[in-house]
């Protein structure tokens, strides 16, 4: 059957529209007919590279976590995967990371069960959002909060593993407490246990005082453009990209836990141990098995619905986190490396993960900021190279847990501590205190409020900056200008919270006393009203009438105008600009 120009005409367009949906839906279309014999090459060296570097972090932001160690690997593996198919940034890795691993901490209570299900709802979140195009909700959350986040967790997840470093046990678990009472018992300290920490900071002056890649997390949130300064450009590195230089860069983590590992198993070879060790870890991968809906325990079943109400304000909480750090990571290297991401395709890679995860026993994760700038450094063309990641990861599930029993947990310890210390920026203090000082608020607030519970001090610092915004929404600065009429000038549109400030102000300045004064309006910088300011202006026109004064307004946006215009106004009288109406 032969189809006539008008149908092959639409089938054509039906078939290009199909193929947009699909190239924005499945990135992967996008990069892959492009790929090349060299992006393999780089792709390979940068996949290796951030394996060397995600796997001692597994194990150790799994501690953070509060889960047995394998969880952090069983957490690691999907990410990548996924985000071949579906990412839009080149540069992005997914996994565990500290500050995600620290909320896992605080609403899954140290329960697998209760963290492969909070992966499961947080991901069918994350899906939600993206579906229904939710990326904006970034927006509500100003970098001041951001920062006072990330400081606390960075102060509690650093110290929070001191105990494991000096080797004290049965500390509790609150900070308050938890620094109490180890600056209490500091006198059972084993200092064994500390040398770990040793070979982490002379590996790290053997990097020529390199910053921890997390230390990209500031750079990324204030200044986009300054993120590559943070580490060296590859060309510049001796002895080329995989050079002794870089290697001990970015897989010094992997050396400091392979060392400590050697360290503690000549002491097991002598029949003496002095170590707290990881222990025991079950190779092979996890079972694929849908995420628990209940739990047994001895008092009972814990049903569904009870686990929910236990997680509560976690829900809400983690996907948030979780968008937060991918979007703003993702943004800040696609500004670097001139390439546009999309936030909602995002929340759909991130969402889609964690509902996987979930099936192979996988706590939530997120975008990792020094994971990144690992693989952007290493000169990553496509998100390929996860895949490379991801196959290490499952190779060191396969083959190397019966090594991990001899890393020493403080060895782990070390790792997080160096990892999470570059995100504590006390610099940001002195800076708004120069900049702006209100702005010091939301960041404090968030600050300690974090100390005590991090969903409270998320909140408390949302909010705290949304009443200053809105109060900068209803105090707008009002120019005034004195000519023959008094003319005022709003700098900002006018919203319901606004038309009290104004009528007030022009009282004060024309209506009040025996100095009357006719009054120009100019709404030039009016770019939106509602209703409330419509019956405001008609009430102030009505107090200019009874006067016998006027009411003049200039400026007017067509927007603007047509409402007024419908409101019928008594007195009201318009002029195109100052000047018409002798202004």
């Amino acid at each position: 059957m032969t189809l006539s120009p008008a149908m092959a005409e639409r089938s054509r367009v039906t078939w290009l529209q199909c193929c947009q949906v699909a190239k924005k839906r499945l990135p992967v279309l996008r990069w892959l007919p492009k790929y090349s014999l060299q992006w393999l090459q780089f792709d390979f060296v940068a996949g290796l590279t951030v394996g060397l570097t995600v796997v001692p972090q597994a194990l150790a932001y799994a501690a953070v976590a509060g889960l047995p160690v394998q969880y952090g690997l069983y957490s690691s593996f999907v990410g990548p995967f996924v985000y071949c198919l579906l990412g839009t940034s080149k540069d992005v890795t997914l996994g565990p990371t500290a500050i995600m691993s620290l909320l896992v901490s605080s609403y899954a209570f140290h329960d697998p069960s209760y963290a492969i299900l909070l992966a499961f709802l947080s991901g069918c979140v994350q899906l939600a959002m993206g579906l229904l195009q939710l990326g904006f909700l970034l927006d509500f959350i100003s970098y001041p909060v951001i920062n006072g986040f990330t400081s606390a967790a960075a102060v509690t997840i650093g110290f929070n593993q001191v105990k494991t470093l000096l080797g004290l046990q049965n500390i509790p678990r609150e900070f308050v407490f938890q620094v109490y009472y180890t600056f209490r018992r500091i006198g059972e300290t084993s200092l064994l246990q500390g040398l770990s920490l040793y070979p982490m900071q002379t590996l790290q002056s053997c990097t020529c005082r390199m910053q921890n890649p997390l230390t990209v997390m500031n750079a990324i949130m204030a200044r986009p453009s300054d993120v590559g300064s943070e580490l060296p450009p590859a060309s510049v590195l001796p002895f080329g990209n995989m050079g002794l230089y870089f290697f001990l860069l970015v897989a010094r983590n992997a050396l400091v836990v392979l060392f400590a590992g050697l360290v503690a198993y000549s002491f097991q070879l002598t029949g003496s141990q002095p170590f707290t060790l990881t222990g025991t870890i079950p190779q092979g991968l996890p079972p694929f098995q849908p995420p628990p809906l209940s739990k047994v325990t001895p008092n009972g079943t814990i049903s569904f619905g009870e686990m929910v109400q236990d997680m509560a304000a976690g829900l809400a909480v983690v996907p948030l986190i979780g968008l937060l750090e991918t979007v703003a990571i993702a943004k800040a290297f696609g500004s670097q490396n001139n390439y546009q991401i999309d936030p909602n395709q995002e929340l759909l890679a991130m969402g889609l993960t964690n509902l996987l995860g979930s099936f192979i026993s996988s706590y939530p994760v997120t975008g990792s900021f020094g994971r990144t700038a690992v693989n952007a450094q290493t000169g990553v063309c496509t998100p390929a190279g996860g895949l490379i990641t991801g196959a290490l990861v499952l190779l060191s599930l396969a083959y190397l847990t019966s090594l991990f029993y001899y890393i020493p947990k403080a060895a782990l310890a070390a790792v997080i501590i160096c990892a999470v210390a570059p995100m504590f920026d006390a610099r940001i203090f002195r800076t708004l205190w120069r900049v702006k000082r209100l702005d010091l608020v939301p960041l404090c607030v968030t600050f300690l409020l974090c100390f005590w519970e991090v969903q409270y001090g998320i909140l408390a610092g949302v909010l705290v900056s949304g009443i200053l915004l809105l109060h900068s929404l209803a105090r707008p600065q009002i120019k005034v200008l004195e000519r023959e009429s008094l003319i005022i000038q709003p700098a900002s549109g006018l919203y319901f919270p606004t038309i009290e400030f104004l009528r007030d102000f022009v009282h004060k300045q024309a209506l009040s006393g025996s100095h009357l004064r006719n009054v120009i309006l100019d709404c030039t910088h009016v770019s939106s009203i509602d209703y409330t300011v419509v019956l405001g202006l008609s009430e102030l026109l009505l107090e200019f009438q009874h006067r016998r004064l006027s009411l003049i307004f200039t400026g007017l946006q067509a927007p603007i105008l047509k409402v007024l215009l419908a409101a019928n106004l008594e007195g009201f009288c318009k002029f195109p600009s100052l000047k018409d109406a002798g202004g």
